[in-house]
């Protein structure tokens, strides 16, 4: 019997089973094609970035060189807030309590006392870590609270923590020097010190490096451990849980996600990125008062987030660097508006908090993923230029 015209027509391999399981070779490459432009892209500006940033000390005066060991610090505490909200999705206002806590926890640690009340004496590398492993002990002695609220019910709770912390700084004058506060001891590890020593000026290519430039790049060092440690979570088995739980924290359940154990450990890395940036802000300020670490504080941790975009860590540190450092920037080359401050003018931090006010607005409205996502915004139209060029046809003569 003869095959129907349908039958021979047909080539071997072309039927229609075939053709549904044929793999599209085309999109896949594109797709792997793309995804190697990125992680490039991706490199490059982290190298870029990083190299920039190691080589300012050369170029920078104090002003500036202290601006950026806020922006570091800031961003170190930062990474903490923005874990709580943007991967978990708790709202914590009480994040000023865990950086107070580092930053007191390290000045009493540190700090020579002979009754043991007003310091232990310790190494200034044990008595950072103490002082980070305080504030996570907090976080954990908190965290059972965290697991039964939500929502501003949380945020309110977690606003508790500032004003007891508040109480505790002022009354304790013993521990914390009260409202007048209390020098902060210099930093040193590896026999290297960080603070100025008299006649013994450390120069690095013709260039002294004083105090700053060598806290310059403690913090950065720090700020770069602390992103790693916030990329490495997020992409774990931890940090996939969290993510379900700020889901759907009933569907995480039913799939298995212990879900109290899971924010108990959340509250504990954020306390400790608070505690480390308090380390950071007690070194960079020298010495220390309540009033620094006020509900005000936990306000601006929450604003770094928002504009920078919650949830990404490359967004906490742009958030970081422009709440840090707008007020000081104004305040250097717009010290008045509108005439004097006595007859009306307005202040550097009043400009600068309604600046916050206005971007945390213009940014829910027109930009919810934060500058952070204006970035992988502009990230992909490079991207696409660069394939667009690539695969341009040359033109013929």
């Amino acid at each position: 019997m003869s095959d129907s015209p349908l039958t021979a027509s047909t080539p071997p391999g072309t039927g229609r089973r075939d053709q549904q399981h044929k793999k599209p070779h085309r999109p896949a490459a594109a797709a792997a094609g793309s995804l190697a432009r990125r992680l490039g892209t991706d490199r490059t500006v982290t190298v870029t970035v990083l190299a920039v940033l190691l080589v300012l000390p050369f170029y920078l005066e104090s002003f500036w060189l202290q601006l950026g060991l806020f922006i570091f610090a800031t961003a170190v505490a930062a990474l903490g807030m923005t874990l709580l909200l943007g991967q978990v999705g708790m709202l914590s206002l009480g994040h000023a309590f865990f950086v107070a806590l580092g930053a007191y926890g390290y000045t009493y640690f540190a700090a020579d006392g002979a009754d043991g009340w007003s310091g232990l004496g310790l190494p200034p590398v044990l008595a950072a870590v103490l002082a980070v492993g305080l504030a996570g002990v907090a976080g954990l002695l908190f965290s059972p609270v965290a697991a039964r609220l939500r929502g501003i019910y949380l945020g309110i709770a977690s606003l508790g923590l500032v004003y007891v912390g508040q109480h505790v700084l002022v009354n304790a004058e013993t521990l914390t020097g009260g409202v007048n506060g209390r020098d902060v001891p210099g930093f040193s590890a590896l026999g290297l010190s960080f603070e100025d020593t008299p006649g013994q000026t450390l120069f690095v290519l013709g260039v002294p490096f004083q105090r700053e430039e060598r806290l310059w790049y403690l913090a950065l060092g720090t700020l770069i451990a602390a992103l790693v440690c916030y990329r490495l979570l997020v992409r774990s088995r931890t940090g996939r849980a969290l993510r379900g739980i700020r889901d759907h924290e009933v569907a995480a359940s039913v799939m298995g996600v212990d879900v109290v154990r899971y924010k108990a450990y959340a509250f504990l890395m954020s306390s400790m990125f608070a505690a480390a940036g308090g380390v950071l802000l007690a070194l960079a300020f020298r010495r220390i008062i309540p009033e620094t670490f006020g509900a005000a504080l936990s306000i601006e941790y929450l604003a770094m987030v928002v504009i920078g975009g919650i949830g990404s860590a490359s967004g906490a540190a742009f958030g970081a660097a422009f709440v840090t450092s707008l007020p000081p920037v104004l305040e250097k080359y717009v010290t008045q508006l509108q005439g004097a401050e006595s007859t009306g003018g307005l202040s550097a931090a009043v400009i600068a908090k309604f600046v916050y006010g206005a971007a945390i607005v213009l940014v829910i409205i027109f930009q919810p993923g934060g500058m952070a996502s204006a970035g992988t915004r502009l990230r992909r139209i490079a991207i696409r230029r660069r394939a667009h060029r690539h695969n341009a046809p040359e033109p013929t003569t």
